[in-house]
C-alpha cells in the first residue's frame, strides 16, 4: 500500500515521501485496513522496527489536521525525549509538540498551545490530578510499550491513567503498542480495541545459543573464529569485521562496564586511525562532562570504539553515547536491561550474556520471556543490517537446549494487572476521590470496573482493599466516608502533590512529633527517606558498623529510631546511608568523593537528588499546611538539594549557568551577593569563572559588556 493512497491530507504525504516513506510496512498496512484512519482503537501487538511509531503518527496528524490535540504516553523520561526530538520534525506542517515530565504538582497549562503532548504515564497521572483543563480535548491516546502494565512498579499507575482516560474521554481514539504482549487479544478487548498483531520485520532476525564457538540457530550453525579467550570478544570482533555493531546486555552495572573495558581494549588495535581520530574526539567530550572515576572509565572505553550504558551515568553522557553509538563510531555497547525498554538503539547482533537476574528474595533468576524478547528485537538496522543476530550465551550443551526451548521457541508471558494491593490503590483511591471522579463508594467499585485488573478478574477482590484504603485515607483525616466521599483539604494536597498518602503520613507524624531533640538537615532528610516514595540505597558488607556509630552518635536527630534489635534497623540504615549521601551532595562533597564514597555513579546522585528535592517540596507543602515553624527550613531544602549547595550560596546560585563549583569560588573570591557580583566587572569575573560564564553572568544581572572592551 502506497502513502500516496491514504485518506489523509495531502501535506502529511508530502511529508512522508519528502522523508522517503513511498509505501508502508506490511503491519501498517494490517493497521490502515482495521479501521486506523477512522479513528478506530487499536493494539500494534508487532515486532520492534517494524513500523509501531508511523501507526501512531498517522492517527495523530490526521486527528490533527481536523483540530484534534494527542497524547503519546511513554514509561521512560529518555523515551520522551526521543519522541519529542521525532515529532518535532512535523514543524513543516505548522504541527506543534510539547513534552511534559518534570513537576508533579503542575498543570502544566501552556501544553495547551500544543498539537502533541509527550508525557510518562506518572506525569499524565498527575496532569489529570491537578486538573489540566486541556485533557478533556484529547482525540488521540498513545500508550508506548503498553506491555509495562505488568510492571508492579508502572504498571498500577499506567492503568489507572489509562481507565481514567477512557472514562473523560470515551470518543478518543486509544493506539497501544508493543512489540511482546502473551495475551494480546485480553487486552485489545479492555481497550475496545481491534488487535494487529504480525511476526513481519524489516530486517529478519535469527535467533540463537553461541556454545562451542558456534552460534547454533533452530535449523542451521554458524562458526566463530575463535581468536580470543573469551567468547563475548570473539562474538562482538566477528560482528565488526563484517561492517556491523554489537549491543551486548548484561545482568549489572559492573558487568556492563567490565565488557566494554575489555572490549575497548581489544578494538583499539583493529580500527583504524579516522575512526580513532573521531573516537578521540568524543572521549573528550565525556571527559568534559565531569571528572569522577565513571566519567573516565567511560571515557577510556570510548576511546578504543567500545562504551558502557546504565543509569549511573549523567543524562548528557548517556546522550553522547546514543549519539556515538547511531553515528556507527562507537561499535560495541555494554548495556543494562533498562536500554531495552523502547530507546532506538538497534544492532547487528545483540548479545545477552546474563539470563539471570538477581531478585532480593530467589536470588538468581532467569529472565522472562518476554523481557528477552524485547532485548532481542533490538537485533537487526533497518537499511543497514542484512539480517539481525540475537544470541544467548551457553555455558554446557544441556543449558544450550534449555535456553532454546525456553527463550528462542518461548512465548511471551501473559500480561497481569498489578492493581490489586493496598500500595498500588492508595494512592489511586485518594485521586479518584479528591478530583471528584467518585463520590462513594459504590462508584469506586465501579471505577475499579474499568480497569484492567476488573477485566481479568471479578471486582469483588478489590473490595476488601478498598475498604483498608479508605478507612486508612479516613483515620489520617485525607478522607471523609460519610454518605458520600470527599477528600479533606489535607487529601486534595496530598493527591496534587503526588505523593503516597502513606509518605504523607508519615511526614505528618514526624513533623508533630516531639521526640528529636535536635532537628537539623539530616532530620528532614532522614524523614523523607522513611517514607515508600524514597528507594534507598543498599548496605555492602562494609557498611554496618560506620553507619551503626553514626547513628549511635547522632540519635537525637532522628524521628522514632529503631533499636538495634529491631527487625527493622536494617531498614533504618539504609535511609540513613541514603540521608546521608543528600548531606554530602548539600554540603558541597566533590562529585567524585561522593560516588567514591558510597560507589554509585553521578547519574545516581542526580536521580536520588531530583525525588530527594520533590519530597522535600511537598515535606515544605505539608509544613505550611500544618502551621509548622519548619515550613522555611523545608523551602531551603528544596533549592539546597536542587543545586547542591550550602545555604550561604543560594543568594548568587540562582544564576544560570553558575552551578556549585562556580558559585563557591565566587563566594571564596568575597563577591556574596547579587550587587557584589554586579560591581565586580568582567575583567575580574573572567579571571574567577572564565570569560564566558562572565558575560552571561553580568547580562543576568543587569551589565551589559562591551565586547570591544574585552
Amino acid at each position: 500500500m502506497k502513502v500516496s493512497s491514504l485518506d489523509i491530507p495531502e501535506k502529511i504525504k508530502q511529508f512522508y515521501n519528502t522523508s522517503g516513506i513511498l509505501e508502508l510496512y506490511p503491519p501498517q498496512e494490517i493497521a490502515i485496513e482495521a479501521g486506523l484512519l477512522k479513528q478506530r482503537s487499536i493494539l500494534a501487538a508487532v515486532p520492534t522496527a517494524s513500523g509501531k511509531t508511523m501507526i501512531a503518527e498517522m492517527a495523530m496528524l490526521k486527528s490533527i489536521i481536523k483540530g484534534g490535540k494527542c497524547l503519546y504516553i511513554v514509561p521512560l523520561r529518555a523515551l520522551a525525549s526521543e519522541k519529542y526530538e521525532r515529532f518535532k520534525t512535523f514543524k513543516d506542517m505548522n504541527i506543534t509538540v510539547g513534552i511534559s515530565s518534570g513537576d508533579f504538582d503542575s498543570k502544566d497549562e501552556w501544553l495547551a498551545r500544543n498539537d502533541i503532548i509527550v508525557a510518562t504515564s506518572e506525569k499524565t497521572d498527575s496532569l489529570i490530578r491537578n486538573r489540566a483543563p486541556w485533557i478533556e480535548d484529547i482525540t488521540v491516546i498513545v500508550v508506548d510499550e503498553i506491555h509495562l502494565l505488568d510492571s508492579p512498579d508502572r504498571g498500577p499507575t499506567l492503568e489507572v491513567t489509562l481507565a481514567r482516560l477512557k472514562q473523560t474521554n470515551p470518543d478518543a481514539q486509544i493506539i497501544g503498542l508493543s512489540a511482546t504482549i502473551g495475551n494480546a487479544k485480553e487486552m485489545a478487548d479492555w481497550l475496545d480495541s481491534t488487535l494487529i498483531e504480525s511476526e513481519w520485520r524489516p530486517v529478519d532476525l535469527r535467533e540463537g545459543v553461541f556454545f562451542d564457538d558456534a552460534i547454533n540457530f533452530i535449523q542451521s550453525q554458524r562458526p566463530i573464529k575463535h581468536e580470543y579467550k573469551e567468547d563475548l570478544i570473539n562474538l562482538s570482533i566477528d560482528t565488526i569485521n563484517e561492517g556491523g555493531q554489537c549491543l551486548i546486555f548484561e545482568s549489572s552495572r559492573r558487568n556492563a562496564e567490565a565488557s566494554a573495558r575489555r572490549l575497548g581494549e581489544k578494538l583499539n588495535r583493529i580500527i583504524n586511525s579516522e575512526l580513532l581520530m573521531q573516537l578521540q574526539a568524543l572521549s573528550t567530550s565525556i571527559s568534559d562532562t565531569g571528572d569522577t572515576d565513571l566519567t573516565k572509565r567511560l571515557s577510556k572505553c570510548i576511546k578504543g570504539g567500545a562504551a558502557f550504558h546504565h543509569a549511573g551515568l549523567l543524562p548528557n553522557q548517556r546522550k553522547l553515547v546514543e549519539d556515538g553509538y547511531r553515528d556507527n563510531l562507537i561499535k560495541v555497547l555494554s548495556s543494562t536491561p533498562t536500554l531495552a525498554a523502547g530507546l532506538n538503539l538497534p544492532a547487528r547482533r545483540v548479545i545477552i550474556r546474563g539470563f539471570k537476574r538477581y531478585d532480593p528474595i530467589f536470588g538468581m533468576v532467569p529472565i522472562p520471556v518476554l523481557e528477552y524478547k524485547q532485548m532481542a528485537g533490538r537485533a537487526g538496522r533497518p537499511q543497514l543490517d542484512p539480517y539481525g543476530e540475537s544470541v544467548l550465551i551457553a555455558r554446557s550443551y544441556d543449558e544450550q537446549s534449555a535456553l532454546i526451548d525456553q527463550y528462542v521457541l518461548g512465548s511471551a508471558e501473559d500480561i497481569w494487572s498489578k492493581l490489586g494491593c493496598e500500595t498500588a490503590l492508595r494512592t489511586h483511591i485518594l485521586s479518584a476521590v479528591s478530583t471528584k471522579l467518585t463520590r462513594s463508594r459504590d462508584e469506586m467499585m465501579d471505577f475499579l470496573g474499568q480497569t484492567f485488573f476488573a477485566h481479568q478478574q471479578q471486582t469483588w477482590k478489590l473490595a476488601a482493599i478498598v475498604d483498608e484504603v479508605i478507612s486508612f485515607l479516613e483515620e489520617n483525616e485525607m478522607l471523609v466516608d460519610s454518605n458520600r466521599l470527599y477528600a479533606t483539604e489535607l487529601g486534595e494536597l496530598v493527591s496534587r502533590l503526588y505523593i503516597d498518602p502513606l509518605s504523607a503520613s508519615i511526614i505528618i507524624n514526624g513533623i508533630q512529633s516531639t521526640d528529636v531533640v535536635n532537628v537539623t538537615e539530616l532530620t528532614l532528610l532522614h524523614l523523607i527517606y522513611s517514607t515508600p516514595d524514597m528507594y534507598p540505597l543498599y548496605l555492602r558488607s562494609n557498611d554496618y558498623a560506620w553507619l551503626g556509630d553514626f547513628v549511635m552518635d547522632h540519635a537525637d536527630q532522628f524521628v522514632h529510631p529503631p533499636s538495634q534489635h529491631s527487625s527493622d534497623f536494617e531498614g533504618f540504615l539504609s535511609e540513613i546511608k541514603s540521608s546521608l549521601l543528600i548531606l554530602a551532595w548539600i554540603s558541597e562533597e566533590k562529585e567524585d568523593d561522593i560516588t567514591s564514597r558510597f560507589n554509585i555513579g553521578p547519574g545516581d546522585i542526580r536521580a536520588q537528588s531530583d525525588t530527594a528535592q520533590w519530597l522535600m517540596h511537598s515535606t515544605s507543602r505539608i509544613c505550611a499546611y500544618l502551621g509548622s515553624e519548619y515550613v522555611g527550613f523545608a523551602q531551603e531544602l528544596v533549592e539546597r538539594i536542587s543545586y547542591g549547595a550550602s545555604k550561604e550560596l543560594l543568594p548568587i546560585i540562582r544564576i544560570k549557568g553558575i552551578g556549585r563549583v562556580r558559585a563557591r569560588k565566587l563566594y571564596d573570591a568575597g563577591y556574596k551577593d547579587i550587587n557584589a557580583i554586579r560591581k565586580a566587572g568582567y575583567d575580574t569575573l573572567s579571571g574567577i569563572i572564565g570569560p564566558k560564564i562572565a558575560i552571561n553572568t553580568l547580562k543576568q544581572v543587569g551589565v551589559d559588556v562591551d565586547p570591544d572592551q574585552i
